[in-house]
């Protein structure tokens, strides 16, 4: 299943790149569009229909192949060193995050109080942690995994979960792009762990979503953060009016 996933995921890419659209495959497999969006959503291909995709765009299953062993070879996660560098430099920690969100060179400078060369200098540290490729006429591309996350618990997680409760819910949640769900109740491990599963695949979704609009202006773009968390939990004015487990008898 995970090798599937990965072989979807290097077909999106690829079709992403060269800007085909379903529509564009329906019509040429004579299928509807809402099916080959359907084959997608459900990662239901056969060989033969995988084949016909790549023919179609012009590659073989062998090209997608290479894309995937070729994306395995990236950095999905940094060292706990590596996150504490950039997390002891705000300036690095901001061109880290926002060159992971595909902003340019010039757009960071144009947005915020980092000279051209104090921001080119950053830059080539996080080619050094292997963040990005530093390129010609101080271009550059990230370099990670597209399943990169930050360290569980790590630098990076804790500082923003620090800001989290500073300032993230620091609003009423009704404005536009904004949504706030809290639900409470009693389920069974086996319903927990049915909720859990949505709510990875919601995060991958998510994911997929933002390395599908990086090809997008800037303009077109908004920085969205979205936190999902479920865990056994009782607030603390009802903890305090438990009662204690009695005490066995020995």
């Amino acid at each position: 299943m995970a090798q599937t996933q990965a072989l979807v995921g290097a077909l999106k890419q690829v079709l992403k790149s060269r800007s085909v659209t379903y529509a564009e495959i329906a019509r040429r497999l004579a299928m509807s569009e809402a099916s080959i969006k359907r084959v997608f959503a459900k990662q239901s291909f056969t060989l033969e229909r995988l084949d016909r995709i790549c023919g179609v765009i012009g590659i073989e299953i062998t090209d997608l192949a290479k894309i995937v062993e070729h994306e395995a070879e990236r950095v999905t996660q940094l060292s706990l060193e590596q996150e504490r560098e950039i997390v002891a430099d705000p300036k690095l920690m901001l061109v880290a995050v926002h060159t992971l969100n595909h902003w340019t060179l010039d757009e960071i400078v144009d947005r915020y109080t980092i000279s051209r060369t104090e921001c080119i200098r950053l830059l080539a540290r996080l080619d050094r942690l292997r963040i990005i490729d530093l390129l010609p006429n101080n271009r550059f591309r990230v370099i990670v995994g597209r399943n990169f996350a930050w360290r569980p618990d790590g630098p990076l997680q804790k500082y923003f979960r620090n800001q989290l409760e500073a300032n993230f819910f620091g609003s009423r949640f009704d404005g536009r792009g904004e949504h706030l769900a809290f639900v409470s109740g009693m389920l069974s491990r086996n319903s927990n762990a049915v909720i859990q599963q949505h709510m990875r695949r919601l995060e991958a979704e998510f994911t997929e979503l933002h390395n599908q609009d990086s090809a997008l202006p800037l303009e077109e773009r908004f920085g969205t953060s979205f936190l999902i968390a479920m865990r056994p939990w009782i607030p603390e004015v009802f903890k305090k009016m438990q009662r204690k487990p009695a005490q066995k008898a020995f």
